[in-house]
């Protein structure tokens, strides 16, 4: 028996990996298919089994291909109704995978057709549960995001949530090894831990929400207390997973198109597409593309292109680092962002030399922030998330936060020269761009963020634990 966990971090999301005998089941699969058709190949084995927790929000699974190109059957919990062909299993159905067995558990609550499935070694001895979002470690799956019924609220949920991990998970041995959907990062839960592997009897202990003395009516109310909104690409994402897409292949094809810049800029103004540039925060800063959006690969690039963008069927053009065309265009699809239609050939450089305009970002140091505030005291405006602002932020400095940062665009002065920043430089940028494409260039950009500002002479509120807020 192998179990592998193909964990991406940029989504915090784990899919499964689980062969027997040369058979393989793949348990919520990413929208590129070609990692578990090489993997299967390795081993010689063929993939029998796709199953699917529920219908995911937060991206794009790779079930419809994986079944197209492999013949494996895709498998949901009871009460799914996709629009494609699938095995709807009853609760307790077992599948054989060799000389294993898999064990669909029901378990709704965080939508209704959630489940848990459950496996069993080639003695019939309980080994691990994949838990989906039904289980996080440290955590539960948010019950606020099901397509449900005008009459189910997230308070009922969140008690249907309660009886199924009562019921079906909290009887399981301590020993059982618990395998989520996501980890820490992942806008599914709200208290992940950073580890994405662990036993049962230790979530026992240390979740919040698996206490045995914990009522209903107190798991209600922590496990919705506190819930940030959804991003808006959610609801779009469960519709693909529910209804299906197009392949990926085809997604990347389209997307691949070189465009030269006289090429890129007419496209750009013909079709409405946002420019997206992809690259480094340091490369935006010194030069753009005017009005392009920056969201850059080596942050958290696809969840923030989904909280911003929020439109998957925006047409999009790139802007990248030599080379990395392709990752841009897999990582913008696995949430469900197929609308590429082509990339800047020759990248930023090719855009320069081709005199077109370009526009910049104003960006100083610390050291440099700091001697300015010690003298003048312009408004400063912190783009964190609220948590990390309350925790500590600088003295008087306002909380705009990145995510909903367009419902704060009227709080920015007209005329006077503001300030800006994140943890670290790269949120910031992100803002700066959407300030500039709304026409608003008054501002400065503190580079290093909060994590420079707190060794700098600029005062600080005095800290507050994150655990405690």
């Amino acid at each position: 028996m192998k179990i592998e966990q193909i964990y991406t971090g940029c989504l915090a999301q784990g899919a499964y990996y689980i062969e027997s005998e040369r058979e393989v089941a793949i348990i919520d699969p990413l929208r590129e298919i070609d990692p578990y058709i090489k993997r299967a190949t390795n081993d010689n084995a063929k993939i029998k089994y796709i199953f699917e927790t529920h219908f995911h929000a937060d991206f794009v699974s790779g079930h419809v291909t994986l079944a197209k190109e492999t013949g494996a059957q895709i498998i949901y919990g009871p009460n799914a109704n996709p629009s494609f062909e699938a095995l709807i299993a009853k609760d307790g159905q077992e599948f054989k995978l060799g000389a294993i067995t898999i064990v669909v558990l029901h378990t709704p609550g965080h939508t209704m057709e959630s489940s848990t499935f459950l496996l069993k070694d080639e003695k019939g001895k309980n080994h691990a549960i994949f838990s989906g979002d039904t289980l996080f470690l440290g955590d539960v799956g948010r019950p606020d995001l099901a397509q449900k019924a005008a009459d189910m609220t997230q308070e009922d949920l969140a008690g249907i949530l309660f009886d199924s991990l009562r019921n079906k998970i909290m009887p399981l041995a301590d020993d059982i090894i618990v395998y989520p959907a996501h980890g820490a990062g992942s806008a599914c839960g709200k208290n992940m831990m950073k580890e994405t592997v662990d036993t049962l009897g230790n979530q026992k202990k240390m979740n919040y929400a698996l206490r045995a003395d914990m009522t209903k009516d107190e798991f209600i109310k922590e496990v919705t207390d506190g819930l940030l909104p959804p991003p808006k690409y959610f609801p779009l994402n469960v519709k693909m997973n529910k209804e299906g897409y197009e392949d990926f292949n085809e997604v990347l094809e389209r997307g691949a198109t070189a465009m030269s810049p006289n090429d890129f800029e007419k496209a750009a103004n013909e079709t409405g597409a946002i420019v997206l540039d992809v690259r480094h925060q340091n490369d935006f800063v010194k030069g753009h593309i005017p009005r392009s959006i920056f969201i850059g690969l080596n942050g958290d690039f696809a969840p923030w292109v989904g909280a911003l963008i929020a439109d998957v069927e925006q047409p999009l053009l790139l802007v990248t680092p030599e080379g990395k065309e392709e990752e841009a265009i897999t990582r913008l699809s696995r949430v469900g962002f197929d609308g590429a239609i082509g990339f800047l050939k020759g990248g930023f450089e090719a855009w320069k030399n081709a005199s077109k305009e370009i526009d910049t970002i104003k960006s100083i140091s610390v050291d440099e922030a700091s001697k300015i505030l010690a003298k003048e005291t312009p408004e400063i405006f912190d783009v964190r998330k609220e948590t990390e602002y309350i925790s500590e932020h600088v003295i008087d400095a306002k909380n705009t936060p990145l995510s909903d940062l367009n419902s704060y665009l009227g709080v920015y002065p007209e005329k006077d020269t503001f300030y800006i920043h994140c943890a670290g430089g790269y949120r910031s940028v992100i803002a700066a761009s959407i300030l500039k494409s709304r026409g608003i260039h008054n501002f400065i950009d503190i580079a290093g963020g909060f994590g420079a500002i707190k060794n700098s002479p600029i005062k600080v509120s005095n800290y507050v634990c994150p655990s405690t807020l």
